[in-house]
């Protein structure tokens, strides 16, 4: 710590808890309301502040640093292990500035404005991709119960819903139309909505140069870019050390379990921090190999990959194309550069 005064703040909806420690010793422990604490955060000397990452804990951050201080944040899982007693505002406050002053402690990288919008965005877009698959599978099952079916060759659950809709004879009443042609105008819009937040996205993606170089690797695309860009990059401070830790954060590794001088992996844990990542970095994966399963390689990687499928299969080569992308992400992130492959001589 390059302060000697150390600031835990609990944050919470509408309260914050705020312990000041300096010089081996607790001086306060006292609740502020938001307003209360930027101005104070203002005329405060410059000082490390230790946030608990958690809800608006990214904005905190940014505030402490615009105003001079170190500002950093702890893994909640952490806070709640160095807890003493009973969980209680003060507890926690005192418990975050403990975490902050254990040895080789690892902070959480915060995000910057932008990538905060793009997290926001993805969210948004998880959470409409979500109600697509509802409405669509409550227009599918509504229509079952009456034993209208759709073919995918002959227009699909669209050409259904029509003709549920037009067929005078079926029996429906007025009501029960209207109710089945909103339900199917909800889907179209939220389908409509999805196409807007890639658009935006895709926009977003055009201006950061960092970011737009990742979609050359294989596999990956918008999102996957965008994910990697907010995992990795954290503006004025190196959250990961290497490419090997960035992958282990995001489940790609086999869990280690070592005791008494002997080695012990284990198989990829199923609990990570970033579950949502892995699965996309992964399917992209997956489908890449499905392409290059079907041709001769043209580059190394590919070489490497088809003799990885035949050795092991597509499922284990997916999740090591998974890994070694995002190691190699990280090297384009921290030295600049562009991604390369090497093609086979002909």
């Amino acid at each position: 710590m390059k302060n000697t005064t150390v600031i835990g703040v609990d944050l919470a909806k509408d309260v914050l808890q705020v312990c000041i420690y300096t010089d081996n010793k607790v001086r306060s422990n006292t609740e502020m309301t938001p307003q209360a604490f930027t101005s104070w955060l203002a005329i405060q000397t410059p000082a490390t502040v230790i946030f608990e990452a958690c809800a608006t804990s990214n904005y905190w951050k940014r505030l402490a640093t615009e105003y001079g201080h170190q500002a950093q944040l702890v893994s909640p899982q952490l806070v709640s292990r160095i807890r003493q007693h009973q969980k209680t505002d003060k507890n926690d406050a005192l418990a975050i500035i403990q975490s902050a002053l254990l040895p080789n402690v690892n902070f959480i990288g915060g995000k910057s404005l932008l990538q905060q919008q793009l997290q926001s965005i993805l969210r948004m877009r998880d959470l409409a991709v979500k109600q697509k698959t509802a409405q669509l599978n409550q227009i599918k099952s509504i229509l079952l119960e009456f034993n209208i079916r759709y073919d995918s060759r002959h227009g699909g659950i669209k050409a259904a819903v029509q003709y549920a809709l037009e067929d005078a004879e079926n029996g429906f009443n007025m009501a029960f139309r209207k109710a089945l042609a909103q339900a199917w105008q909800l889907f179209i819009t939220t389908n409509d909505l999805i196409q807007e937040y890639d658009e935006g996205l895709r926009a977003l993606l055009n201006h950061i140069p960092e970011c737009k170089k990742l979609t050359q690797l294989e596999g990956v695309g918008v999102i996957n870019a965008i994910n990697l860009y907010m995992t990795i990059e954290c503006e004025g401070e190196r959250v990961f050390s290497s490419g090997r830790n960035v992958a282990a954060c995001i489940g790609l590794t086999p869990i280690q379990y070592s005791s008494g001088g002997k080695v012990k992996l284990g198989s990829v844990g199923k609990h990570v921090r970033n579950s949502t990542l892995r699965s996309q970095l992964v399917t992209g994966a997956f489908t890449f190999i499905n392409s290059v399963s079907k041709r001769e390689p043209k580059t190394e990687k590919e070489q490497w990959l088809k003799a990885l499928i035949n050795r092991r299969g597509k499922k284990c080569a997916a999740v090591a194309l998974a890994n070694k992308t995002v190691r190699t992400a990280f090297a384009m992130l921290q030295n600049g550069t562009d991604y390369r492959s090497v093609a086979i001589p002909g």
